[in-house]
């Protein structure tokens, strides 16, 4: 299958699948969440820990390296400090561990946007560009911006958020246009 031919449907049962697992996401959880049978749910869980054995072994050692630190840190070296990952509660330790494996990664997440809201601005300052960005939901950049420079700002605007960092996987950004923010979607 292509990246093309990956439906809408299919990607949004992926993004459960990967965030539900990083999160702890039972199947049971991710059953309800797909609306599918949790025998089902269980499937999509063991063939995904068994295709990418480097999750499950990430996810471990961020639950050792958090319990012997006391903390975690995103990839720019902001940290969350997790007092309660050697807690003899196991709920509460749960629940710590969670945050250790999710924290990188959604941190580092909180991280690029920041900075790519820093590159936007800057270049749409130095453009001396009518565009303004108006604010930020997740993982998107919102922006009000004339038909006059609409191309403009289509062309450049994946480019200096994907340059906000070079990491091991190359950063991609999407650019969507319309009068609302669901039609731009």
């Amino acid at each position: 299958m292509t990246l093309e031919q990956v439906t809408s449907d299919q990607r949004r049962a992926a993004k459960a699948i990967n965030f539900g697992l990083i999160y702890g996401m039972s199947a049971f959880g991710l059953a309800a969440q797909l609306d599918i049978e949790r025998s089902a749910a269980q499937q999509y869980i063991d063939r995904y820990f068994m295709r990418y054995p480097g999750v499950a072994d990430y996810m471990q050692r961020t639950r050792e390296t958090a319990r012997e630190q006391g903390y975690v840190e995103t990839v720019f070296g902001r940290r969350l400090y997790l007092p309660e990952i050697k807690l003899s509660n196991p709920a509460r330790r749960a629940g710590a561990e969670r945050a250790a494996i999710n924290a990188p990664m959604q941190g580092t997440a909180a991280d690029l946007i920041k900075l790519a809201m820093i590159a936007v601005q800057h270049w749409l300052d130095a453009q001396k560009l009518s565009s303004l960005l108006i604010m930020q939901v997740h993982d998107e950049l919102v922006l009000e911006v004339p038909d006059t420079e609409l191309e403009l700002v289509k062309q450049q605007l994946p480019q200096i958020m994907a340059g906000v960092a070079q990491l091991k996987v190359p950063l991609l950004a999407e650019v969507g246009a319309g009068n609302s923010w669901e039609a731009a979607h």
